[in-house]
């Protein structure tokens, strides 16, 4: 994550128990219209109103490679996000993919509305929200129709059981056209056992995977995201590997034959053997300075497209 100013919000207006933990906005004093969403005090996105192309996780913006490179530049995508949070993706992609389809996945219809009403979607696009689980929504829908599928799913900070299996890779393969991208974000730290398994399981399905991110979590010095990205076909990793190490925080990009020594040793994940991602430890997240008052996210300005 990028350093930030922020401001926690005092309004009660801009936190909420949605029943699924408390959800809060913080405002990013370096940018007029951009709000943080924390989730029991995780980061979970990070948005800008004015300016839905920037991406301000490392991580996210490394999906935002991925989805860059699928398709030629301002071709339309039919996208399918698990995991909604605070519609960061579903905004870039309707600002650089105009006319893009979309539908976006959450198990947590209060934090939906809850964004809804604080941060309208403005970039318009075609584009809708499902509540309920992804693994659920993901096995009904029609085989071979989405460009890419991206897994974003914590609960307490850690990816669900059900959401890290091969049964769950051969569901995303399913809803993927052949030339389709299967993207994750995985977080892990030392021995990146986690992620080393998430490899596994992904080739196990795909033919082709990469990973990529920063070098000190790929040494596991440091716990943080890691993007699996998987397809029926070649992935551009050239581009990937341009793209990623021009980043305000590089990455790295690991395939080939430096992905199969990275998972070496590890066993794709089943249904039955399934755990969820390990959770962050203390001090894993930057503290929150700066506590303002008199702070408030921008109201529902109508109808927003989703």
């Amino acid at each position: 994550m990028t350093a930030m100013t922020r401001r926690r919000l005092q309004s009660g207006e801009d936190r909420i128990d949605t029943g699924h933990g408390c959800a809060e906005l913080l405002r990013d004093a370096d940018r007029r219209a951009a709000w943080m969403l924390l989730i029991d005090g995780i980061p979970q996105s990070h948005v800008d109103l004015d300016d839905p192309g920037y991406l301000e996780f490392e991580y996210v913006r490394r999906l935002g490679h991925i989805i860059d490179v699928t398709a030629p530049e301002g071709q339309p995508l039919h996208v399918l996000h698990l995991g909604a949070g605070a519609l960061t993706l579903v905004r870039y992609v309707a600002a650089t993919r105009p006319g893009s389809r979309q539908v976006a996945v959450d198990v947590d219809e209060a934090l939906w509305r809850f964004i809804k009403l604080r941060l309208p979607l403005r970039t318009g696009g075609r584009a809708q929200v499902r509540i309920g689980d992804a693994r659920a929504v993901l096995d009904r829908v029609p085989a071979g129709s989405f460009d890419v599928v991206i897994t974003d799913v914590f609960a307490g900070g850690r990816t669900p059981a059900h959401l890290t299996s091969v049964e769950f890779a051969a569901a995303a393969r399913r809803a993927l056209r052949d030339s389709g991208v299967f993207a994750a974000n995985v977080a892990d730290g030392a021995p990146l056992a986690h992620a080393r398994a998430q490899v596994a399981t992904a080739r196990a399905v795909f033919p082709h995977a990469c990973l990529i991110a920063d070098a000190a979590v790929l040494r596991g010095r440091r716990f943080g995201n890691l993007v699996l990205a998987a397809s029926p076909g070649e992935l551009p990793t050239d581009a990937l590997t341009r793209r990623a190490a021009s980043d305000p925080m590089p990455g790295r990009v690991v395939h080939g034959q430096d992905l199969v020594r990275f998972a070496s040793g590890a066993k794709p994940v089943t249904d039955a053997t399934a755990r969820s991602s390990p959770a962050p430890p203390p001090g894993a997240f930057a503290s929150l300075p700066g506590l303002d008052r008199g702070e408030h996210a921008p109201a529902d300005e109508g109808e927003i497209g989703i």
